[in-house]
């Protein structure tokens, strides 16, 4: 199990371009290097201007391609940059409103055996209280919609007083369609706010979307 959450750092996405701050600013044709599903659903959506292709390979590996001159730019998560020391890279931190990030994106967990209660006391003042519940959350909406790794799902927790909010997206890859809902509950259950905000990307269609991706 996952009885620790660390401390969150920023879960958005990240703009690295060696000419643009913007995404507004990228010229129509310009080419954008992600390999997330997640992005290019939402770059295609809302930027259909613009030319996403594939990009694979650890950080360096896709710092070097867009440096060499493949990409004018890539999507990348802020809180890899930031953790790898590399946060000057980044041009702009990608708002909620405009690229929601991946469930449980920036947020790094800690797994040991269920039953081994002496190693879970010991790891427990490890875990960030607010955090886990905004994973958890987050993670509830993955499980109901059946998705995995590679999957065109987002979802993003915040807080707010003694409410939970959540927004969640599910999305065609190229962008010709992406639903999004938003839902808000109790603190207490974080499992039943993703449950029901994938219950409502569902009745949207999101198992049409999700089985055409796993179907290739």
């Amino acid at each position: 199990h996952i009885p620790v959450i660390c401390e969150r750092e920023n879960p958005c996405d990240a703009l690295v371009s060696p000419r643009y701050a913007d995404l507004q600013d990228l010229p129509a044709g310009a080419v954008v290097g992600t390999c997330s599903l997640r992005r290019q659903a939402v770059l295609r959506h809302h930027f259909p201007d613009l030319e996403v292709e594939n990009l694979r390979g650890n950080v360096n590996r896709r710092l070097a391609r867009l440096d060499a001159g493949d990409f004018d730019a890539i999507i990348l998560a802020t809180a890899g940059l930031v953790r790898l020391r590399m946060q000057e890279r980044i041009r702009q931190v990608i708002a909620p409103e405009v690229m929601l990030p991946a469930v449980g994106q920036g947020a790094v967990g800690v797994q040991c055996r269920l039953d081994d209660d002496e190693t879970t006391r010991l790891l427990s003042p490890l875990d960030h209280e607010s955090t886990h519940r905004r994973v958890r959350a987050e993670r509830a909406v993955n499980a109901e919609l059946g998705g995995g790794c590679h999957v065109p799902i987002g979802a993003y927790a915040e807080i707010q007083g003694e409410q939970l909010r959540l927004r969640g997206l599910v999305g065609r890859p190229d962008g010709s369609e992406v639903l999004f809902a938003s839902t808000e509950g109790q603190l207490s259950d974080p499992e039943a706010i993703g449950c029901a905000l994938a219950e409502d990307l569902l009745s949207q269609g999101a198992q049409a979307i999700l089985q055409s991706v796993a179907d290739g």
